[in-house]
């Protein structure tokens, strides 16, 4: 090696598997407790989704949008009182629920985007798409999939960041995985 070469950084050696294994290994407790609180707010918003879509005869729109204010209300106050309390920080709730709220209409933005792509799959393939449980798929298994990992990163950077307690923001995280 000659002395204008530099070894290989073993950082940047890790492939991207490695790296986002690195990345979930560092915040392996942040992310069970957003589990943990994702998962309480899915069961409300499944459970009130198919009451309202399948017991009550209301619109999947209508359903969805309702089911995930709710449950992203609750989601709200658990992952502001558990997953990230220490990161709190010192912006008052009305504002920290108005930038949850955003990202939350951006998630849903995202589940109803499914269900729109369903909804023309069922015009293609009625018979394959055109069912609850095609709906419920695109709504609530793709579209709260999808969203949940938009989510995760956008709490921890703009809403649960308080600069005194955050190890790192996710781009800070990925630059050192």
């Amino acid at each position: 090696m000659t002395t204008t070469e530099t070894p290989a950084s073993p950082e940047r050696d890790r492939g991207p598997i490695a790296r986002a294994a690195g990345l979930v290994k560092r915040h392996a407790g942040e992310l069970l407790k957003f589990a943990g609180v994702g998962g309480t707010a899915y069961v409300v918003d499944v459970g009130l989704f198919n009451l309202l879509y399948l017991g009550m005869d209301w619109s999947y729109w209508y359903a969805k949008i309702l089911s995930a204010v709710l449950a992203m209300t609750l989601a709200f106050f658990g992952n502001r009182h558990w997953t990230w309390r220490e990161r709190r920080g010192t912006a008052a709730a009305h504002r920290q629920y108005a930038l949850y709220f955003f990202f939350n209409g951006i998630g849903l933005l995202i589940a109803l985007a499914c269900i729109w792509a369903n909804a023309g799959l069922a015009q293609v393939w009625p018979q394959y798409f055109d069912n609850a449980i095609a709906v419920n798929l695109a709504a609530n298994v793709f579209g709260v999939g999808l969203g949940s990992v938009f989510r995760f990163f956008a709490y921890r950077t703009w809403i649960f960041n308080s600069p005194e307690s955050a190890e790192a923001l996710p781009g800070e995280a990925l630059e050192r995985a």
